[in-house]
This record gives C-alpha cells, sequence and structure tokens, in this order.
C-alpha cells in the first residue's frame, strides 16, 4: 500500500529472539579503562557504504585510543538479527551495538543491555535534548544513544499545485478536512491526471501512533500492553476509503502498484500524486527521482495536538554482557560527540540526534538534508511514543495485510481493526 512505500526502509519483518535471556558479565561495579591493550567487538547492520564509513571511523578512533581495538562486524537487516539474537544466547554479544526502536524493549527488558548511567564518567549525554534522550530509555534508565532522528512529515508536489491552480495549504494550522479537500480539488483541476493523494496511514506503526495521539490514543502503554481503540484505528481505514470514493485518493490497486515501485518509482517521486506522507529524512531521495519542487508540511492535525514525535533511526547500545564497558562506552561517545566521527559519517545513519554535531554538519548537507533538519527544528513534536514490546517487530507487514483486507473490501474497518489488534496482542503475550 502506499504508506508501505514511502516508509520503506524503515519498517522491519519479525525475528524470533531465540534463546535470549537476561545474563550479563560486565556493567556492574566500578567502570574503569584499563591501561592494558583491549579489544572489543562493534556490530551494525547495513550495506557496503555504511561498512566503509564506520571503519574510518573506527580508524580515526584507535587513532586517539591506541590501545583500544575495535573490530567491527555487519550484516544485511534479516541475517543481523538472527546473529544478534544468537551471540546474545551464548553470553558473547558484541560490545557496542547498533539498535533499532523494535527491538530495545526485547533485549532491553531482558537484561542484556547496560545501563549507560554507570559509563557517564566515559559517555557524555549533556548535548542532547532530554526529548530525543527519551527515546532511548526503558523505564527512565538510558539503555540506548539516538544516532540519528526523524519525524513524520507530509510532503507536498509544490510543481503540481502551480500546474493545476491549486493553492499550497497552510502546512501548520490545517486539519484532516483541509487535506481531504485539497486532495479532492487537485484530482479534479487535473481532470483525472494525478490524484491529490495516496494512502494517509494504516500500514506502518509510525501512521497509527500519530493518529491515534490525535485521538487521544496510543498504540502501546507504558507496560507494553496494546492499547490502541479498534474504533480510532477503523476511522483511520474509514477516512482512507473516503478519499478513494471521492476520488482523492488512489484506488487500492494504484496503491499497491505504486508500493511495489518502491521510493524512487512510487506514485510521489513519478508526479502521480501531489501529496503524501513520509519520515523527513526521506526527502532526499524522493527529491532526486522526482526533480520537482518537493516540500515539507507539518501533518494534518498537529498544530492543535502535538501529535507527532521523535523518531531515532537507530541507536548505538552497550552489551551487558561486555567485559570492557569502559572502552565500550569510550567508543559510543567518540560516535555521537566527536566532530571527528561526524566529518566522517556525515547523514549516512540519518540527521545527526546530537544538536552540536548536526550543526557541525550543516554546512555539507544537500539540499535535502537541509530541508529535513529545517523540518525536525521546526515542526511540533510531543512525548516520545511507548517502546516496541517484544513480539512487536513485525506490526507493520501485519497491518499492512489488513489493510490490504479493507481497501479492497474484504473486511469492514472495524471488523478489521478489531482482528489485528486481537492478533497483535496474541504476538505480545507470546513473547512475553
Amino acid at each position: 500500500m502506499q504508506r508501505r512505500l514511502i516508509f520503506k526502509g524503515l519498517g522491519a519483518s519479525a525475528v524470533a529472539l531465540p534463546g535470549l535471556a537476561a545474563c550479563g558479565t560486565g556493567g556492574g561495579g566500578d567502570v574503569e579503562l584499563s591501561d592494558e591493550p583491549v579489544t572489543i567487538r562493534m556490530t551494525w547492520w547495513g550495506a557496503d557504504t555504511r561498512a566503509e564509513l564506520t571503519n574510518q571511523v573506527i580508524a580515526a578512533f584507535q587513532e586517539e585510543h591506541p590501545n583500544i581495538t575495535v573490530k567491527g562486524e555487519f550484516k544485511d537487516w534479516a541475517g543481523y538479527w538472527d546473529a544478534l539474537a544468537t551471540t546474545t544466547a551464548a553470553n558473547d554479544s558484541p560490545d557496542v551495538i547498533q539498535m533499532d526502536e523494535l527491538y530495545l524493549s526485547s533485549y532491553g527488558d531482558r537484561g542484556t543491555l547496560l545501563d549507560l548511567a554507570d559509563t557517564s564518567d566515559f559517555l557524555d549525554t549533556s548535548g542532547f535534548e532530554a526529548a530525543t534522550l527519551e527515546t532511548g530509555q526503558i523505564d527512565g534508565t538510558q539503555y540506548a544513544i539516538p544516532i540519528g532522528a526523524g519525524m513524520l512529515a507530509c510532503v507536498i508536489n509544490a510543481d503540481l499545485f502551480t500546474q493545476y491552480g491549486v493553492e499550497l495549504p497552510d502546512g501548520i494550522t490545517w486539519t484532516w478536512d483541509d487535506y481531504a479537500a485539497i486532495a479532492k480539488q487537485l484530482s479534479e483541476k487535473s481532470g483525472g491526471a494525478i490524484h491529490g493523494t495516496g494512502l494517509t496511514g494504516g500500514t506502518d506503526a509510525g501512521s497509527i501512533r500519530y493518529w491515534a495521539r490525535l485521538h487521544g490514543n496510543e498504540l502501546y502503554g507504558e507496560n507494553g500492553d496494546v492499547t490502541l481503540d479498534p474504533a480510532v484505528l477503523a476511522a483511520l481505514w474509514e477516512y482512507n476509503l473516503d478519499l478513494i470514493e471521492s476520488g482523492a485518493g488512489e484506488s487500492p490497486a494504484q496503491s499497491v502498484e505504486s508500493q511495489s515501485a518502491g521510493i524512487e518509482g512510487g506514485s510521489l517521486a513519478t508526479g502521480k500524486i501531489a501529496m503524501g506522507f513520509g519520515y523527513n529524512t526521506q526527502i532526499t531521495p524522493l527529491l532526486a527521482a522526482s526533480g520537482a519542487d518537493l516540500r515539507l508540511l507539518q501533518l494534518p492535525g498537529n498544530a492543535e495536538a502535538a501529535a507527532n514525535f521523535i523518531k531515532p533511526s537507530m541507536y548505538w547500545v552497550v552489551s551487558s554482557q561486555s567485559e570492557h564497558p569502559a572502552e565500550a562506552a569510550t567508543l559510543l561517545d567518540f560516535l555521537v560527540n566527536h566532530e571527528a566521527a561526524a566529518d566522517i559519517l556525515g547523514t549516512e545513519r540519518g540527521i545527526p540526534a546530537n544538536p552540536a554535531m548536526r550543526e557541525h554538519v550543516a554546512a555539507d548537507l544537500d539540499a535535502g538534508e537541509q530541508m529535513a533538519v529545517d523540518y525536525i527544528e521546526s515542526a511540533a513534536a510531543g512525548p516520545a511514543v511507548a517502546l516496541t514490546p517484544p513480539g512487536g517487530s513485525g506490526f507493520d507487514p501485519m497491518i499492512q495485510r489488513y489493510t490490504q483486507e479493507v481497501m479492497f473490501g474484504e473486511r469492514t474497518p472495524q471488523e478489521a481493526a478489531e482482528a489485528f489488534i486481537d492478533e497483535l496482542k496474541t504476538e505480545i503475550d507470546a513473547a512475553a
């Protein structure tokens, strides 16, 4: 579906965590740097470009800390989580780990991550905004440091607005009724050459969280329970069905086609729709693919509710199994706080979550990256959302299945909402 397209690369498949037990050898008692040669391991997922840049950072770190040797390991997304679960269960996890929000609670709740307060002599978090740090906390304990920061945004194609004589929206105070009216106007004035919008949510956790917050609801409670109201989810699907029926939105078949084409080949990038939703950090590939005047606006309704939220692109964590927590924390500090690391990594892992590093790399940002930075610094954000509980990592493919059933008329929105929430609760209960 359209939302799955726009958020491609930010979702994840469900990966089991076999035998992940609470165990750890480091993190307790005194944490001190050694004067002797020390070897630590660092792991991340990603492609060759990320590996090349990360290895350059490791080399720079080792120049400053010649007694610390860092062995880097990387894999693709699916293989990464299987390997991490296996090494953690064997009490042999890497010292420094690149972590995703989907799995932070799973590892943190099992005692396999180090409380970073234990390493405060070596890891400085004072430069981070409190709301950003909060996204890496479990029950108030700081287990993770956000690497990059993103926020949901509405992407509009200003060229299409101009072409069809539609006034650009007020991206601060507009409502969902405004959005629907503008989308319909675009479709009608184009004579059906384009649609005003694709789907506006329902196929990823981010859009569900935002919609729920607009309605005084949340996807998850602080204790990991599913608190999403079926009526709230049903209302989101009903909104999208109304867009389709009015001609404002793409048909279900067109949305599926757009999704399968990926970000660069989807409806927003190819000018088949004038408005869509995504994360601010995805503006760069959209600009490159479309060649159009694309702009980022706040999501409808956010001015009143501040329902939006900071989403870390990923985190760094330290394993509680580490025999060298001080050295691991020193490496983590270098990665997030030092200009030498920022010079190498730039925005490869997202717009830096550390404001000082974000400012440091500003001169080297391209137009899309600068747009993403400007957006996150101006858009209103509410408090951090609750972490995805263990068992919830398969949320996106699950919700995509139900959304498709609703859009193609196989289930009513209310029936699908109730069935989806029951299935999600079952998955989470099974992982408890």
